[in-house]
């Protein structure tokens, strides 16, 4: 698809998607090769060894890169193998400056991988990103962001922070996970590179564990891709067709989850046991006019406190949903429920969680695309 004026959920059916020259497939065909026959050496049809390159993965990675309105996308074998790859951009004795609330996995590949190579983060509250200078000095290389993020859904203004590290020659990531490039598009913003958890929304079934970097800088993807193929933490080709499979129904999929999401919200807020919401399309959550600005819908994550912070009641309450289920991940058409503090943030320790804001007793929902009636009533049976 040559066209880039076309509008994002056209983008989304066709973008990197050809019909097959071969059989005329109108999908892309699964590449179940590890190599390729060349008619002579170095004489070939584009592809030589399938870690390097493989059709499916090349669909993927135009599709990936159209969407977010980039000019490469590399795919990636987790959503971590991504982050991975980004970290070898660096040197030891580096310095990263990271929101204080984001993924648990992430936090735990900065400090207890990439601390023992000699790289050095600091995590702090982005809310204002002004506060982000403090910790800039001449070691100071990359700015990591997760908006909204993960658990507590805060809002990291993504101009103000590529404002910062472009007068400090810095490296803006930029974690699009939970908005996903249907409600935001940090390239567009100023970021440099973009990452998601391909797992999650653009995979969309909870059937296949995928991760991507989409980039505009000629020189950063030449870094990337020669990361890719020497660490080799690449995709087969199976998990590449079930993300652009994935990909094609995004638009519909966040249209229902933000519905589904606001109902739920609200339901949770006029609920007399719940406390605190956590929830972007509140109109007082903390920099909601910055969400409104960055984002074209507030998303289906959701997180919640029961008053009076007892764990007991929250366990209660996670133990006891039907539709509702118990499990990690997130961005499914199924709707989940977790408990960050000991299942996807269990390698945050207790201290830093806490002071961060993420009590042992928060729950956090992924809305999914169910009948928003039925899930607001196995909610109102499991809290009571």
């Amino acid at each position: 698809m040559d066209n880039k004026n076309y509008k994002l959920a056209t983008k989304l059916i066709h973008a990197g998607v050809e019909p097959d020259p071969t059989t005329g497939a109108i999908m892309t065909p699964i590449y179940q090769t590890s190599t390729y026959v060349q008619e002579a050496p170095g004489k070939h049809k584009g592809y030589e060894y399938a870690r390097t390159q493989n059709p499916t993965r090349t669909a993927l990675q135009n599709a990936l890169a159209a969407i977010e309105l980039g000019k490469y996308g590399l795919s990636f074998g987790s959503g971590l193998a991504a982050s991975d790859a980004v970290m070898k951009l660096l040197n030891p004795g580096d310095e990263v400056i990271s929101t204080n609330d984001l993924y648990g996995g992430t936090y735990r590949i900065f400090t207890k991988v990439y601390e023992r190579y000699g790289l050095k983060f600091h995590f702090t509250g982005m809310s204002d990103a002004s506060t982000i200078e403090q910790y800039i000095n001449v070691n100071t290389k990359m700015i990591w962001v997760e908006t909204p993020t993960n658990p507590l859904l805060n809002i990291i203004d993504i101009e103000a922070c590529a404002a910062i590290a472009k007068k400090h020659n810095l490296i803006l990531v930029v974690d699009n996970t939970f908005a996903s490039p249907y409600l935001q598009n940090p390239l567009t913003l100023g970021a440099d590179i973009v990452l998601h958890s391909a797992t999650k929304y653009l995979g969309g079934h909870s059937d296949v564990v995928h991760g991507a970097l989409i980039v505009n800088s000629d020189v950063l993807h030449e870094q990337l891709a020669f990361i890719q193929n020497s660490c080799g933490a690449v995709p087969g080709p199976h998990d590449c067709w079930l993300v652009l499979r994935g990909i094609k129904t995004l638009h519909v999929r966040m249209d229902r989850h933000c519905e589904n999401g606001k109902k739920i919200a609200h339901y949770l807020r006029n609920h007399p046991k719940v406390d605190k919401v956590y929830w972007v399309g509140f109109e007082d959550h903390p920099n909601h006019d910055i969400a409104k600005k960055q984002m074209r819908g507030f998303g289906g994550m959701i997180s919640f406190t029961l008053k009076g912070d007892n764990l007991d009641e929250a366990i209660k309450v996670l133990s006891s949903t039907k539709l509702f289920a118990l499990a990690e991940s997130l961005g499914g058409v199924e709707s989940l429920i977790g408990h960050p503090a000991s299942m996807t943030h269990g390698s945050i320790p207790r201290e830093e969680r806490i002071k961060n804001g993420l009590v042992d007793s928060l729950i956090r929902l992924s809305v999914g695309i169910e009948d928003a009636d039925d899930l607001i009533e196995d909610l109102n049976q499991a809290i009571g």
